[in-house]
């Protein structure tokens, strides 16, 4: 049979090859407008029988609350601290006591120093005892116009005098660096037990008398010349951020 010569045949034939190519340009193009649109409508149809289902809604509405509860504890912990603070400042009215916050303190000093937001302008000098919630903390040891350092009693180089009140035991305090200071005994014998308060020595001519510092943690009585203890301070320094300087 001879080839057809209608030359209409040719062109359908081409048309035919394309068509499959114009197909593929449109559905880009269908996508390209709609972004993506069709797709997610089909990922969300074919992923709904794994959506989360009410153990997983039950997960974070307890979450949820359990953030709430959370939240108001820690408005209620700072409403607390709020107020001792204004207490703090009450009392030492008319009493050469002068409230000052805790401005800064760095991770390498953390035992070893505090800044003050007062300092000369408000009455306070070097030397000045500082007292925290329940107890010393340390003294002061350069002041500026508007702020003040202090060296803390868990500082390295750290040595006051100190006495037990229910055995009339003197010791010296000595800053390690840590959170619990060390005592150093006179007495060889000096009747001390875990549980005894410390107070500040009735004979310090630097600091004020009977003042509380802490409570014995633990005694060595094996030390050498004399016995050791460790001292838990009343007033933990890394919980402070109000302070008293007593100026007079």
């Amino acid at each position: 049979m001879a080839p057809s010569l209608w030359p209409g045949k040719g062109r359908w034939r081409g048309a035919r090859r394309l068509t499959p190519w114009l197909l593929f340009v449109a559905a880009l193009l269908m996508v390209r407008l709609s972004k993506g649109a069709g797709f997610a409508d089909a990922y969300a149809l074919l992923s709904r029988p794994f959506w989360p289902g009410s153990a997983q809604r039950e997960w974070l509405t307890a979450a949820n609350d359990l953030e709430q509860r959370a939240r108001l504890q820690l408005l209620e912990q700072d409403n607390q601290r709020l107020r001792g603070m204004l207490e703090l400042q009450q009392r030492g009215e008319g009493k050469g006591l002068v409230p000052a916050a805790v401005i800064s303190r760095t991770p390498r000093g953390w035992w070893q120093q505090l800044e003050l937001g007062r300092g000369a302008s408000h009455g306070i000098s070097a030397g000045d005892p500082v007292l925290g919630p329940g107890g010393l903390v340390g003294r002061i040891v350069s002041v500026t116009p508007a702020t003040s350092r202090v060296k803390l009693l868990t500082a390295p180089g750290t040595e006051i005098g100190v006495w037990l009140p229910r055995s009339r035991s003197h010791a010296l305090l000595v800053g390690q660096g840590s959170s619990r200071p060390r005592l150093r005994f006179i007495e060889k014998d000096p009747n001390v037990r875990p549980g005894d308060l410390v107070s500040t020595s009735p004979a310090s001519t630097l600091l004020p008398a009977n003042v509380p510092v802490g409570v014995i943690q633990s005694v060595d009585e094996r030390s050498v010349p004399a016995p050791m203890a460790v001292l838990q301070l009343i007033a933990a320094p890394e919980a402070i951020d109000w302070v008293q300087v007593k100026t007079d």
